[in-house]
């Protein structure tokens, strides 16, 4: 479990792999009902080895940072 899973529950506003604020425009949309532009990661490219780190139970339920995906090897 990391940061970003408090008692096996998923918080979708932070990071699957460190646990910090994902900034997702998307989620941040669908808390507030207020339309934002797009976000970030709809124009980034994630790598296979960057996919891989997110834990099963987080996959397309939560965003990965834009640390994390600069961070890992494309």
């Amino acid at each position: 479990m990391n940061d970003g899973e408090i008692f096996g529950v998923i918080d979708a506003t932070r990071c699957p792999i460190c646990g910090e604020a994902n900034r997702c425009a998307v989620e941040l949309a669908r808390e507030t009902g207020t339309l934002q532009s797009e976000c970030w990661c709809m124009q980034a490219d994630f790598s296979a080895a960057l996919l891989s780190r997110v834990p099963e139970a987080a996959r397309g339920a939560s965003c990965v940072c834009a640390r994390c995906a600069a961070a890992t090897p494309r």
